[in-house]
């Protein structure tokens, strides 16, 4: 059986802010410590957002500042696309970042999973769900096309996200762990061969290959199994589908929409896998990661 080992590890201390790269975590039930610790709250709608809706966001980059406490995670440093730096605990630092973004927008930190308010969906973007759903997997790139097949996510965990933006307790989309191999980008650099490929267009919290130079979709052999991660255990749910944050701009990548395309005609528009953590542990770049 294949051995992979784990190329990078990210986490993302605001939501849809470019990320960090750790050179070891402490892989827990709720994924990477501190990854997704806050995000930002459109203040039109009072709905916690991202970056499928506010573009900006991923021009930011965002760091926790060490030996601070703002409650459930860290403040954090978060320098705009301008270059200007702003930290959570600033007095008029929701203001900068709402001018920076061009975007009315309130930095939360997690709240507690009991509370609703905060996390639930009080308005949408734009004038119906399915007029939001289009837009956030840019069905306009490819006219006529459908949204992805959204029946392999569990029933409960389809119902808790369709009431609020994010499983509560949470900033994640779906699931705490994202894992995406090499030998994907590959295979997407191979479909979109004049394209900028770059793991930050996917936003993993892991990045693994094996030695070959293989370019295939291989994680979707993986669905249902479980997987040893250095001194963790994971057990993979579903591919990870991919929206529109994929064509954005982001510090040296620009805005493409073939890499959508490419998904879209090729991938069932999904890249990667996701993945609940069964036990929790030590892992480190450079460690082996092997399906069970």
């Amino acid at each position: 059986m294949t051995t992979y080992r784990i190329k990078e590890i990210w986490r993302y201390p605001v939501k849809s802010m470019q990320g960090e790269m750790l050179n070891r975590c402490e892989l827990t039930s709720g994924g990477v410590p501190l990854d997704r610790g806050r995000a930002v709250r459109d203040e039109k709608t009072q709905t916690i957002r991202g970056a499928k809706w506010i573009a900006g966001l991923m021009l930011c980059s965002a760091r926790y500042i060490e030996g601070t406490d703002a409650g459930l995670v860290p403040h954090v440093e978060i320098t705009l696309p301008d270059g200007g730096r702003v930290r959570s605990d600033d007095p008029d630092g929701n203001d900068r970042l709402s001018r920076a973004l061009d975007h009315s927008v309130i930095l939360w930190p997690l709240r507690p999973m009991d509370d609703d308010d905060h996390y639930r969906i009080k308005g949408l973007m734009t004038g119906s769900m399915d007029e939001e759903m289009s837009a956030m997997f840019a069905l306009s790139l490819i006219p006529g096309q459908p949204i992805p097949d959204l029946s392999k996510i569990p029933p409960a965990l389809l119902a808790e996200v369709s009431q609020f933006a994010s499983p509560r307790g949470t900033y994640f989309d779906l699931y705490p762990v994202h894992v995406l191999t090499g030998a994907s980008l590959r295979h997407i650099q191979s479909l979109a061969p004049e394209s900028v490929i770059d793991v930050r267009r996917f936003r993993p919290n892991f990045l693994v290959d094996d030695d070959s130079d293989d370019a295939a979709l291989v994680e979707t052999a993986w669905l249902d199994r479980d997987a040893k991660i250095g001194g963790a255990k994971l057990h993979i749910d579903i591919k990870a589908m991919r929206c529109i944050m994929t064509t954005r701009e982001q510090p040296g990548l620009p805005r493409d929409g073939a890499v959508m395309r490419a998904m879209m005609r090729q991938t069932e528009q999904c890249l990667g896998v996701y993945a609940n953590v069964v036990q929790g542990g030590a892992v480190t770049v450079g460690d082996d990661f092997r399906l069970g």
